[in-house]
């Protein structure tokens, strides 16, 4: 059984998941300007005056979360000089790559140009911020541009450091059974063609997650539940092994998700390999080698493995002053922010904003959803001579994606508290509603995120 992506296959329960999401659709809230009813993007964002300023504000990074303070802020500000910093053209919609690496999306639906994207007021910087200089109130390109600031929100996305994996060559994924859904679209388009090769025969699937904080830390089980269901669509489930090893205790922070998720694997029958760490991999041979805390090493062979890399900080950042000097946060060179203003603790006059942060949850789109207004609420209440107004909540939200037509709608904040948002959701509870969120109604919602508009 096959489908062409963007035309989903749906099975059991979910016709009378559909007549529920219909009868409770016109609850939901809508966004203003894309027409869509979604957890991603409630309500608009409201109108103001601008606030007279001269002040030089520069963005390192235009992926959402700096595109969608640059976009507010060209709005709210009257008269500030807004600078966004980064070489990208093209703007990819991550939260897609999932949904291309198992078939369901065309690779052609996340990648738009930045260019659309950029507000007209901001002057753009073809370059990347090579150094942080926040004593000197300054940033350094890597074409060597110096560019001073009043103002820096630092929004550079976080770093996939596949170098810490031995052997590991984002050039071949896609061969020999080697996938990875976080590189790129074209990576998550190889890891699709992969998939689907791989289950026309089934074999030995290995899933990996790292120690270290992920962006979108609900992908490696995604793409778990996913496989699973590829196989079984296939006919090929019985005849396949799929092994996840997870180099922590867990496999996810929220203590009732990462249960529910345990619970949910027992009865697809894919055992977890606690404290397991993926340090190597032999493509040529198709075999992996693990490492327990104790420094054991195994090797196990497979047909298909799903690479999640460690992820860290930009360079930029982590070896900058704005990083965390101690603590937990501080190996993986993570901007200092205080959690609930999102202000830098040690330079009053930086904010950060989306992965980058060192914070105890929040690297998922719909964090910045949240935390993008209030970063620009608070950044003018510095502007203006107050102190910051605006608390975050550690809000992150992430479509769980079950089966093709199937999905959890898992929303929580720092302190794992379930924080569900539509009533008509269980968030413990297979959803129709969830997959179409997922599937169609979240993309539209980002971008109207992206453009400050929510």
């Amino acid at each position: 059984m096959s489908h062409k992506p963007d035309e989903p296959a749906v099975a059991g329960t979910v016709d009378t998941q559909r007549r529920r999401f219909m009868l409770g659709a016109s609850a939901l809230p809508v966004v203003a300007g894309a027409g869509l009813s979604t957890t991603l993007a409630l309500g608009s964002a409201p109108a103001r005056a601008a606030l007279q300023t001269s002040a030089r504000i520069v963005i390192a990074g235009s992926g959402l979360g700096g595109l969608a303070i640059a976009n507010r802020l060209a709005r709210e500000l009257d008269g500030a000089r807004i600078t966004v910093i980064d070489r990208k053209e093209i703007h990819n919609y991550q939260p897609g790559y999932t949904l291309v690496a198992t078939g369901i999306w065309p690779v052609s639906k996340v990648s738009d140009r930045n260019a659309d994207l950029m507000p007209a007021k901001a002057q753009w910087v073809h370059e990347m911020v090579a150094e942080f200089d926040p004593e000197a109130n300054a940033v350094v390109t890597d074409g060597g541009t110096r560019i001073e600031y009043d103002y820096l929100i630092v929004a550079t996305g976080l770093y996939p450091d596949f170098d810490q994996i031995e052997g590991m060559d984002l050039a071949a994924i896609g061969s020999n059974g080697l996938t990875s859904v976080y590189p790129s679209p074209a990576a998550a388009e190889a890891t699709w063609r992969t998939m689907d090769s791989f289950r026309q025969k089934g074999g030995q699937a290995l899933m990996t997650l790292p120690a270290t904080a992920l962006k979108c830390a609900g992908a490696p089980l995604k793409m778990t539940f996913m496989l699973a269901d590829r196989l079984t669509q296939a006919g090929t489930r019985d005849a396949s092994k799929i092994d996840f090893h997870s180099a922590l205790g867990n496999i996810f922070s929220v203590p009732v998700i990462n249960e529910e998720v345990l619970r949910r694997w027992v009865k697809l029958n894919i055992p977890v390999s606690f404290n397991s760490k993926l340090v190597a991999v032999d493509i040529g041979a198709r075999r992996a080698t693990f490492t327990s805390p104790e420094g054991e090493r195994s090797e196990l062979d497979y047909d298909f493995i799903h690479v999640v890399p460690p992820m860290r900080a930009p360079d930029a950042v982590k070896n900058s002053p704005l990083a965390w000097q101690a603590g937990g946060f501080a190996a993986g060179g993570w901007l200092e922010v205080d959690p609930k203003t999102l202000r830098h603790r040690r330079f009053p006059n930086v904010f950060g904003l989306g992965d980058i942060n060192g914070t105890p949850k929040g690297k998922t789109a719909a964090t910045i959803k949240k935390s993008a207004p209030l970063v620009a609420q608070n950044l003018i209440d510095v502007i203006a001579g107050r102190e910051p107004s605006q608390v975050f909540d550690g809000y992150t939200s992430c479509p769980l994606l079950l089966r093709e037509g199937s999905a959890l709608l898992v929303e929580f904040d720092y302190e794992n508290n379930l924080t569900p948002s539509l009533p008509m959701i269980d968030p413990l509870q297979d959803s129709y509603f969830a997959w179409v969120m997922k599937y169609r109604l979240l993309k539209p919602a980002y971008m109207a995120v992206v453009k400050g508009r929510v």
